[in-house]
C-alpha cells in the first residue's frame, strides 16, 4: 500500500514528460525509487539536481545490445532484465571516430572512442587523447576534475595501460606505447624528446588516487629516460607515494587517503567464465564453466574492486569536491575478439554486478550521476537454432534450458572477429541523467560529465 502514491506520482512524471516531448524509457514509469525512479518525477517536476558531487563512469568494452541481450538471456532469462535495464533513462549514442582529416571512420577502436568522452573530442583510430591531424594532446575529463580539486580512479580488468583507461591520464600518439620499452610507434612522447614518455608513466605521473587493473608486466619494465631514470614504473609509483597492491589482501589493507596502485596480473586480468569457443559448423550444445583454472585464487573481482575503490575513495577531499570514477569490464570486447561466448557472458556478468555496487552506491548518496555505456559495438549475434550461418558460431544452453545460438561472422575464420559501427547504449542516473536521452554522440558524454561536476 506504501508504494502506490510514489507509484501514482512516477507515472505523473513520466505522463508530463511525454507531454513535454522527451522520451521516457517504458519501464521508467514502473521503477522503484532505489531503480532511480525518482530522476524521472524529479525532472518532470522540474526539480531534479542541476549539478553533480560524484560521477561513476561505467564502460562495457565491445557491449553493444547484442552482447547486453546474450548475458541477459543465458543469466536470467529473455524476460528477465539485468542490473544495467534498470536505470531510468536510456538512450544511444554514436561511436564513429575520424580520419586525420577530420572525415568520418564509421568504425571505432576503444582508443579514438575513449578520446571521445575523455575529451569531448574524436581523433583517429589508436591515438590517446590526442588531436587528430596535429598529434597534439587534449585536456581530459579526470585531468580537469584533478584540477577542480576532485578525487579521481580508474578500474579495469584489461591492463592498466589499455586504452580505454589510457585515455584519462594520458597521451600519445599510438596506444601500444604502454610501457617504457614499447615506445616505437611514439619517437616524439618519449622523455628524451620531451615527450610525457610512455603510458604507465603519465598513468602513475597524474597522481590519480586509485588505479587497479592488470599490466604488470608494463610497470615492471625499467625506465630509461628522466628523473626515474634506473627504476621501474612500480618503484616510480612507491616514490610517488602509491601503495602498490597485487591481490585482495593487499587490496583489502590499503588506506585510504595515499593513492594505490592495483595490480592483479601480468596481462589482462583472466576472465571469470569459460568454455568451448564458436567453430565452423557450430558446437554441440554447452552448458558455460563459471570458473577460470587461469585465474589466480586472490584476484578481485571488478565487483570487489568498484566497492573497494568507493571505499578508498572516501577521502576529506573527496568530502569536500567530490570525485570521479571510471570502471572499465575491458574482455566483454576481448572474448568477443576471440568468438568465445562463454568468456563473453561471463565478463558481461561481472560488469553488471559492478553497476549493482554503483547504483547501491548513488541510492545512498544521490548527487551522484551514474553513467553505464559501451564504447562501440561487437560481433555476436543470436540467430535462429536452424542457421548454418558461414562464420563461428555455437549453441549455449541457458540458465532457462533453452538452447540459445550465438554467431560470429564480422571476419573469416581463424582472424579476429571485429568491432561494428553500429549506436550503442547510454544509461544513466542521478543529476543531468536526463542528457542521455534520444540519440547522442560520445563526444557529448564529456559534456555531460563536465556539466553535472561544474568543472572549469
Amino acid at each position: 500500500m506504501g508504494s502506490r502514491p510514489y507509484r501514482r506520482r512516477l507515472a505523473w512524471g513520466a505522463a508530463a514528460l511525454l507531454a513535454a516531448g522527451v522520451a521516457v524509457p517504458a519501464a521508467a514509469a514502473a521503477a522503484s525509487e532505489d531503480d532511480g525512479g525518482r530522476d524521472v518525477a524529479a525532472l518532470a517536476a522540474g526539480h531534479a539536481p542541476k549539478k553533480a558531487k560524484n560521477v561513476i563512469l561505467l564502460i562495457g568494452d565491445g557491449m553493444g545490445d547484442s552482447e547486453i541481450t546474450l548475458a541477459r538471456d543465458y543469466t536470467v532469462g529473455a524476460a528477465g532484465r539485468l542490473n544495467m535495464d534498470k536505470f531510468p533513462m536510456t538512450g544511444a549514442y554514436t561511436t564513429y571516430s575520424v580520419d586525420k582529416n577530420g572525415k568520418p571512420d564509421y568504425v571505432t577502436d576503444s582508443a579514438a572512442s575513449g578520446t571521445g568522452w575523455a575529451t569531448g573530442h574524436k581523433t583517429v583510430n589508436g591515438r590517446i587523447s590526442k588531436t587528430p591531424g596535429t598529434d597534439r594532446p587534449m585536456t581530459t575529463i579526470l585531468e580537469l576534475a584533478q584540477k577542480n580539486g576532485l578525487a579521481t580512479g580508474s578500474i579495469t580488468t584489461a591492463e592498466l595501460t589499455d586504452a580505454t583507461p589510457a585515455v584519462l591520464a594520458s597521451h600519445a600518439t599510438d596506444r601500444s606505447c604502454q610501457g617504457p620499452a614499447d615506445m616505437k610507434a611514439c619517437p616524439n612522447d618519449t622523455i628524451a624528446k620531451g615527450g610525457p614518455g610512455s603510458i604507465a608513466e603519465q598513468s602513475v605521473n597524474h597522481k590519480v588516487d586509485v588505479l587497479m587493473g592488470g599490466g604488470r608486466q608494463r610497470f615492471d619494465q625499467k625506465i630509461t629516460e628522466g628523473p626515474y631514470r634506473g627504476m621501474t614504473v612500480t618503484e616510480q609509483a612507491r616514490k610517488l607515494g602509491y601503495q602498490v597492491v597485487t591481490d585482495q589482501q593487499g587490496l583489502r589493507t590499503a588506506k585510504s587517503g595515499k593513492p594505490v596502485l592495483g595490480l592483479f596480473a601480468d596481462g589482462n586480468v583472466p576472465v571469470e567464465w569459460t568454455g568451448k569457443a564458436a567453430a565452423v559448423g557450430g558446437t554441440a550444445a554447452q552448458r558455460c564453466v563459471t570458473s577460470n583454472p587461469e585465474r589466480k585464487a586472490g584476484t578481485p573481482s571488478l565487483e570487489e574492486s568498484t566497492r573497494r575503490a568507493l571505499d578508498l575513495l572516501d577521502t576529506p577531499k573527496a568530502k569536500k569536491n567530490g570525485f570521479f570514477l571510471q570502471v572499465e569490464g575491458a574482455s566483454i570486447d576481448k572474448r568477443d575478439h576471440a568468438a568465445d561466448p562463454c568468456g563473453q557472458i561471463g565478463e558481461t556478468a561481472a560488469f553488471d554486478r559492478a553497476v549493482k555496487v554503483a547504483r547501491q552506491y548513488a541510492a545512498q548518496h544521490p548527487d551522484t550521476l551514474v553513467v553505464t555505456t559501451a564504447d562501440h559495438g561487437h560481433s555476436s549475434q543470436i540467430v535462429p537454432l536452424e542457421a548454418n550461418p558461414p562464420g563461428l558460431s555455437s549453441t549455449l544452453i541457458t540458465d532457462e534450458g533453452q538452447q540459445l545460438k550465438v554467431n560470429y561472422s564480422t571476419n573469416t575464420p581463424g582472424q579476429s572477429q571485429e568491432h561494428t559501427g553500429t549506436e550503442v547504449r547510454i544509461a544513466a542516473q542521478g543529476p543531468l541523467a536526463h542528457r542521455v536521452l534520444g540519440v547522442t554522440d560520445q563526444t557529448e558524454l564529456f559534456t555531460t560529465i563536465r556539466t553535472a561536476l561544474g568543472l572549469r
